[in-house]
């Protein structure tokens, strides 16, 4: 099993998404003679999950069953273990493509937090890119080290237990794209420029407050970045629901005086119509933060 390759069979040490449900879910790391309690009963990982399909159904000793599914980013950011706030599917989406990764793309990350941003920059980049991925926090950093090796894909990234704001990323003129999710960005932009690459790339700085944007965006004009912006993320999901709708009796048809052109309108009564339609939520998550964008010129 690695996020970056998809395969058929579960095997022992992989690590697995139980799915009980759109709002139930957890994630698994499957181990010969290990059981797994749900609300459903137990999943024995000897007999119920190794060797078997990812995706089959699984039925637990109480009866109910679950799905074992193969592990993704967008799965991943919602299961994993949280050691900080991270970010989601919504903000990570649009940086992606906002600093245009693709297949090849060397990236310059910090801080890598909980590894939410960095296993979809390793999707992205995957099977030649390079992610290099800062953190101050030395056990976040060590958990982090463990995770994408147990992921499979410690090949595509190289992780540093460091400050940033006064040791920069560790590499120069190497980066296409620079990601920054730290108290002070400004701190950063003279190192973020410094690690990317001479013809230049993108770099998006991510902060909860609008006061860390001004201050970034003045670094940013300050060494000679173009074309920023600044924007912000709101997802608003819409329920269907089936709704029940009476039919108006508007009468008979008015103001036609030839006899053949004249219709029977049935008088409805009661009549209801049953259709299914969209309602937005009552309430909705609202700012997460607000994303900065900006370009380096070439040198």
């Amino acid at each position: 099993m690695s996020f970056m390759e998809y395969s058929e069979f579960i095997q022992e040490g992989d690590v697995v998404i139980i799915f009980l449900g759109h709002d139930s879910m957890m994630p698994v790391k499957v181990q010969s003679g290990a059981q797994t309690q749900t609300r459903y009963g137990v999943i024995r990982h000897s007999s119920d999950l190794i060797g078997q399909r990812f995706g089959s159904k699984v039925t637990c000793s109480k009866g109910g069953w679950v799905y074992v599914l193969h592990p993704t980013p967008e799965l991943w950011t919602v299961n994993l273990p949280h050691r900080t706030q991270i970010l989601y599917t919504t903000d990570i989406a649009n940086i992606t493509l906002m600093l245009e990764l693709k297949p090849g793309s060397v990236v310059c990350e910090s801080g890598t937090g909980s590894g939410s941003l960095s296993h979809a920059i390793l999707r992205t980049i995957a099977p030649t890119g390079h992610l290099h991925t800062v953190e101050f926090h030395a056990q976040r950093a060590e958990k982090a080290i463990e995770e994408f090796r147990e992921h499979k894909v410690s090949h595509l990234v190289t992780v540093r237990n460091q400050d940033v704001c006064k040791e920069g990323f560790g590499v120069t003129g190497v980066a296409d794209a620079v990601f920054l999710d730290i108290p002070s960005p400004w701190e950063a932009i003279p190192h973020a420029k410094r690690a990317m690459k001479r013809k230049g790339g993108r770099l998006c700085s991510f902060s909860p407050c609008i006061e860390q944007v001004q201050r970034t965006c003045e670094a940013l004009l300050d060494h000679g970045f173009e074309e920023i912006c600044t924007l912000e993320v709101l997802l608003r999901v819409h329920d269907v629901r089936t709704v029940t709708l009476s039919l108006p009796d508007f009468g008979p048809e008015e103001g036609s005086t030839d006899s053949t052109q004249k219709e029977e309108v049935p008088n409805t009564g009661n009549a209801s119509v049953v259709c299914k339609t969209a309602t937005p939520p009552r309430e909705m998550a609202g700012h997460t933060g607000y994303l900065t964008f900006a370009t380096k010129p070439r040198d």
